[in-house]
């Protein structure tokens, strides 16, 4: 089990399995990219089994999230896939993805046992999409998305950034759109991930912007608080249901204390949070030979020392160092 000193027990593992991104998202990296992890630095493909397994049959872990950087580039996704769902106990298995390259590796995943997938779509405007990807790619998502659906990775989630200037004007259409095709939609606060360091707290678009926003066109009605259990987003359902929406607002309503994370970067790194500023060393324990009743007293320890909260909610939050492309969201 890993439990920390305030009671919360992680079931929810992350994986960051590349820091690479075909996107160059504003509020994620710079234009010109980062500074990529050297190959030797990444956990093998056999590794990444070997802790998930750990995890998953010594410590408690219950759901597998595949992230970035961006999963579809991982050349053996597909096999890790498939292996981490012939597990006993056999965790949930997603996907957080651009959607990029999703339109032809939909079935295979699904045939391998990804249960389902997020994708992050912020406008239904490809000027704005340029504008804010820096990529023209627009028609690729939509087509991922697609064949998501197709493939039964559902429910398909969509998780939205609205940023002011650019696309805070989208609420009610993506919401409309989503409906449509049958996605789940998330809209998601603007957070300090980005390497060049330009999120501003001030005016960015609030979850209670997003929600004025919406009740412009629909009626929300605030789903069960025991609905809710440890998810990130605040659930409304619209017009009278069935179809939800959900608000993660992880600046101005932090759910920390219901927390039941735990993180893998890229590079073999234990992160009790998103942004933690201290990591702990898995990948060195690994190579020198340590077995897995070593790995998970480490990884134990590690999260026995995890904070009350991320202090995004700290007007004088300091965005940590290391990019978040290698740590996963």
């Amino acid at each position: 089990m890993l439990i920390d000193t305030f009671g919360r027990v992680a079931t929810d593992l992350r994986v960051s399995l590349t820091d690479r991104c075909n996107l160059r998202c504003a509020y994620c990296m710079p234009e010109e990219g980062l500074s990529w992890l050297a190959k030797p630095d990444l956990l093998t493909d056999d590794e990444i089994v070997r802790l998930i397994r750990t995890a998953v049959t010594s410590l408690g872990i219950e759901e597998v999230r595949f992230t970035g950087g961006e999963p579809l580039l991982r050349p053996g996704l597909v096999g890790i896939v498939e292996r981490v769902a012939a597990l006993a106990p056999r965790p949930r298995i997603s996907l957080t993805t651009n959607g990029i390259g999703l339109a032809r590796t939909a079935a295979a995943l699904k045939a391998a046992g990804l249960d389902r997938v997020n994708v992050s779509l912020d406008t239904l405007r490809p000027d704005v999409f340029k504008t804010l990807a820096r990529r023209d790619r627009h028609r690729d998502v939509l087509e991922g998305l697609r064949a998501a659906h197709e493939a039964g990775l559902t429910p398909v989630k969509v998780n939205s950034v609205l940023m002011p200037g650019l696309n805070d004007d989208e609420a009610p259409d993506l919401l409309a759109w989503a409906i449509e095709h049958d996605y789940e939609l998330r809209f998601i606060e603007q957070m300090p991930l980005d390497a060049q360091h330009g999120w501003k707290r001030e005016g960015m678009v609030t979850a209670q912007d997003i929600l004025d926003s919406l009740r412009t066109r629909f009626e929300l009605t605030p789903e069960d608080a025991g609905e809710r259990g440890s998810a990130p987003a605040e659930r409304w359902i619209v017009d009278g249901g069935p179809y939800r929406v959900g608000v993660i607002a992880s600046v101005t309503r932090p759910f920390c204390a219901a927390c039941d994370r735990t993180r893998l970067t890229a590079d073999g790194q234990i992160r009790t949070c998103l942004f933690a500023g201290e990591e702990t060393d898995l990948r060195a324990a690994l190579r020198d030979g340590a077995s897995d009743e070593e790995i998970g007293r480490i990884w134990r320890l590690a999260m026995w020392g995890k904070k009350a909260g991320s202090g995004l909610d700290d007007p004088a939050f300091l965005q940590p160092e290391r990019p978040m492309s290698a740590i996963g969201g």
